[in-house]
């Protein structure tokens, strides 16, 4: 009886000991975290974060396009978000004669500004706990099947209330795997114009290079601004449309950070994994990471081999290259930060006392008893499937030509059915004929051909053998185990290979054009390779994911019952959130540490012209030289970033970063590699976000672009 109590007590212990840097915390419950966030320094109150009936920080936070963040910085809705968020907005804008990814942008008058097609910019109205509106109807023995279907009725009556009388976006969504849901009402702004955008050797200096990592020297920013009618009200582009009048606006501080002062970052983060259990993190860190780095570095290797070779394949591939080595840098980075800090044995830990939690009491028993041994029955039977399912995506998605291939399903089919429908084929022509172009233009086939026999190799050696396709063992037997002669011949055949051949089919499409594209050999490949994943992976993944869920509901459920007095945080979802932590350096490994600074210091050290990721701007440099700061120095330089321990995700590019007092110090953009691992689970020893420094981006502005009078629209203190 003494070890029971006694182990119940170091639960309720362990429940209060949280980490301060830790959690993605939803803005409407800031109540139960304003106590501690005071005592790290925040002079708010939950209020000033989140209030619906008087404007606060919440009113300043948008959601950027579909999955970032920005920040409104003036009265005249100016939005100031990363460089690398407007960077499509930017890049449609451009042209060979206005090259604004180059050369930047900036409209130092409203006429001037312009307007970025198809870019939304969402403001939340309001969020709301609607779980028991959601559940109303559901027992405890209610079956699955009949709990989705009453909560699909419960939603689009809830949905439907909350759009009665207005023109709001709304949606609901699920928290810990469904336990609780909440309601998000939006106002969506159609009519969004490009204010300015520093070069990107500014605005993406460091490139894929420095990519999650630090030191960091990038101007990630970008700025817009919100147009409405005269109603201040959200409207399509018009040049009717005036500049909206923010409810809230930041103020900016130019008072810089020092060691350990508070941070809290307002935006948007996009997914995380914090209550995945030992096998599910064991399954990523050691298996699937590890599969999905080895087949991109095989295709990094082989295209940085064709690109070091010509320059002509180095500006065609270069933006892939970059695409590729993105994910696989930050895998990497996971897997090592999930390993050294022990994230396995700290999930069995954690389960073993969620174990003897459940053992000690008759009715958690009948509750939870069967949760952990059902993920041990799941893992076992999920892990094959998951392996397969990335190596469908990371190699036989890889090829190009394959991915390529499958644009002509929808056509194929059409052509299939009894009556055609001519109008939908000439569509589907028409769009092909783009598509075609567009990826003709970007493919070199020596490259694809390298890439098909090796992932095809790697594909045959490595996939669980009950889910390989039979047709691929038996082109193993056929050409005895050597990819490269497959590859070489079938690339000999293919229609796909032919630019020429292809277009002239698109130009002239009919039904022997059909035969054609069903009978080549790529085309069989990719529809082989796609029937065999649906009837052996697809549908099982589906169900056991379904499964999982299910089974992780329970879980969550349980250890919150399990520590009632630990303030949970759910998993990140593309909802608002606040995270708050400290300014802080870091060591990496041994004999090395961070500091939590840059300067242009940094940016002059790394320049080289010859390498594209460095090229400094040479009107950067003359500021450099004649040390014109203005009034955004510090110390006799000029900052750029700092790091800090606010727990961050994708989504939360963008996100201001704010002080004590709620002013804007800094626009989050990225994290560094050795944290990555923050989306499953959170140490703030070695865990940083990476945030622009306020001063530079207004430097930026002001010494750089000559653009200060739109800092004369901004509340600026210093």
């Amino acid at each position: 009886m003494k070890k029971i109590l006694l182990f119940f007590l170091l639960i309720q212990l362990i429940s209060f000991n949280l980490i301060a840097d830790e959690g993605m915390w939803l803005p409407i419950l800031m109540g139960q975290n304003i106590e501690q966030m005071n005592k790290l320094g925040c002079k708010l109150t939950a209020e000033d974060i989140y209030s619906v009936n008087n404007s606060s920080l919440k009113d300043a936070i948008v959601l950027f396009g579909r999955g970032c963040t920005g920040s409104l910085i003036s009265e005249q809705g100016l939005v100031i978000t990363n460089h690398h968020c407007g960077f499509g907005s930017i890049q449609s804008l451009s042209s060979v004669d206005h090259d604004y990814l180059k050369n930047g942008f900036w409209a130092t008058e409203k006429n001037q500004e312009l307007p970025a097609t198809g870019l939304t910019v969402s403001f939340l109205v309001r969020m709301e706990d609607v779980s028991e509106k959601v559940f109303k109807g559901v027992l405890s023995n209610t079956s699955e099947s009949k709990r989705d279907s009453i909560i699909a009725v419960n939603l689009e009556e809830i949905k439907k209330i909350a759009k009665e009388g207005n023109s709001y976006k709304v949606e609901v969504k699920p928290f810990y795997y469904g336990n609780e849901y909440y309601l998000m009402v939006y106002e969506v702004f159609q009519d969004i114009r490009l204010v300015g955008a520093p070069p990107s050797s500014i605005g993406n200096f460091g490139g894929d290079t420095d990519n999650w990592v630090w030191p960091r020297h990038t101007g990630d920013f970008s700025i817009f601004r919100i147009y409405v009618n005269k109603d201040n009200k959200p409207a399509p582009y018009s040049t009717e449309n005036i500049p909206y009048k923010s409810k809230k606006f930041l103020t900016i501080s130019l008072k810089g950070v020092k060691q350990n002062d508070f941070t809290m970052v307002y935006g948007f983060p996009g997914t995380t994994q914090q209550f995945l259990t030992s096998q599910a993190v064991d399954l990523i860190a050691n298996y699937q990471n590890p599969n999905k780095i080895a087949l991109r570095d095989i295709r990094l290797k082989i295209i940085d081999s064709y690109m070091k070779s010509n320059d002509t394949i180095n500006i065609m591939y270069a933006d892939k290259q970059k695409g590729i080595a993105n994910a696989w840098k930050k895998w990497i980075g996971e897997s090592t930060g999930l390993n050294r800090f022990k994230a396995v044995d700290k999930k069995k830990a954690l389960e073993n006392d969620f174990a003897q939690w459940v053992s000690s009491d008759p009715n958690r028993k009948l509750k939870y008893g069967e949760v952990l041994p059902t993920f041990g029955k799941l893992y076992s039977k999920f892990k094959p499937i998951a392996i397969t399912n990335d190596f469908n995506r990371e190699a036989v998605n890889a090829v190009e030509l394959i991915s390529f291939a499958s644009n002509f399903t929808p056509i194929i089919i059409e052509y299939g059915k009894e009556t055609p429908d001519s109008k939908k084929i000439e569509s589907l022509v028409v769009s092909l004929r783009s598509t075609a172009k567009a990826f003709y233009n970007e493919f070199y086939l020596p490259i694809d051909r390298e890439v098909f026999a090796n992932m095809m190799k790697a594909y045959y050696e490595n996939v669980p053998k009950e889910n390989l396709p039979q047709f691929l063992s038996s082109i193993a037997n056929q050409y005895q185990g050597n990819w490269h002669n497959f590859a070489n011949e079938i690339y000999s055949q293919t229609v796909f290979a032919d630019s020429i051949r292809l277009l002239t089919f698109l130009n002239n499409f009919d039904t022997s054009a059909i035969s054609t594209i069903k009978n080549d050999n790529i085309y069989r490949l990719y529809s082989s390779f796609f029937s065999s994943f649906s009837q052996k992976v697809g549908k099982r993944f589906g169900e056991i994911s379904d499964s999982l869920n299910i089974n992780y509901r329970k879980y969550v459920k349980g250890l919150k019952e399990m520590q009632p007095n630990k303030f949970f945080h759910p998993d990140a979802n593309s909802t608002l959130r606040v995270s708050y932590g400290k300014v802080d350096g870091f060591i990496p490994q041994e004999a090395v540490e961070y500091s939590y600074f840059t300067t242009i210091d940094g940016i002059i050290e790394k320049g080289n012209k010859k390498v594209y990721d460095y090229v400094v701007p040479e009107k950067l440099k003359k500021l450099y030289i004649d040390k014109n700061y203005g009034r955004y120095q510090s110390n006799g330089t000029l900052p750029v970033a700092f790091i800090a321990t606010n727990h961050t995700s994708g989504g939360n590019s963008g996100s201001p970063v704010l002080d004590a007092e709620g002013r804007l110090i800094g626009l989050n953009f990225d994290r560094c590699w050795e944290g990555t691992m923050s989306d499953i689970m959170f140490d703030p020893k070695i865990c940083r976000n990476i945030t622009l420094d306020i001063r530079y981006a207004l430097f930026i502005i002001d010494k750089y672009a000559d653009a200060a009078s739109l800092l004369n629209e901004m509340k600026i203190i210093e």
